[in-house]
């Protein structure tokens, strides 16, 4: 049977889609009040956005499935999971900095990743890391604007928080218990 398959709470049921859909409809019920043409400018401007997202998101959702697959799960629970210590953050560090694009690549990756057994800690490390030290960012951003001095200072600074980041969720995981995990992985 597949991912989707054993998924016992679809998005219809989801707490999250449910908030996000109320949110849409009060939007919607906003942009009718001040006339039709805002709702309809608003229901193109969605449509608009879905087209140009849509042709990002599904390759991003299919490479986090494959993952899912390709990748043994005892290799993820290794090196990243909740027996991998230190080790599994500084590797969860070093996987977000050369992690390319934007969240609609990352985000499916970290939720593949946390379905095959990546613990807290490491899952927190790589997206603090994507988000702070992401080299496609600082080669494409950072150096042509900032300089080469300027961009080493920031990140050397910068290096310690994915880490302090990482060890802070593991010590909060403990500190809470294992309540905070979710029940579908």
């Amino acid at each position: 049977m597949s991912q989707m398959g054993k998924n016992k709470n679809p998005a219809i049921f989801d707490r999250s889609f449910l908030f996000f859909l109320a949110i849409a409809f009060v939007g919607a019920a906003a942009c009718l009040m001040k006339g039709k043409a805002f709702f309809f400018q608003g229901l193109d401007a969605s449509a608009s956005m879905a087209w140009e997202v849509t042709p990002r998101i599904i390759p991003a959702f299919l490479l986090a499935g494959f993952i899912q697959i390709l990748v043994p799960k005892e290799f993820i629970m290794k090196w990243i999971g909740a027996e991998s210590g230190f080790k599994g953050i500084l590797i969860a560090l070093c996987a977000g900095m050369i992690t390319p694009g934007g969240p609609i690549l990352s985000f499916p990756i970290i939720s593949a990743l946390y379905r095959m057994g990546a613990d807290y800690g490491p899952l927190v490390a790589y997206l603090a890391s994507w988000e702070i030290l992401g080299l496609q960012r600082i080669i494409v951003w950072e150096l042509p604007f900032m300089g080469a001095r300027f961009v080493t200072l920031r990140f050397l600074a910068s290096l310690v928080l994915p880490i302090i980041a990482g060890v802070l969720a593991k010590r909060v995981v403990g500190v809470l218990g294992r309540s905070m995990k979710m029940t579908d992985r």
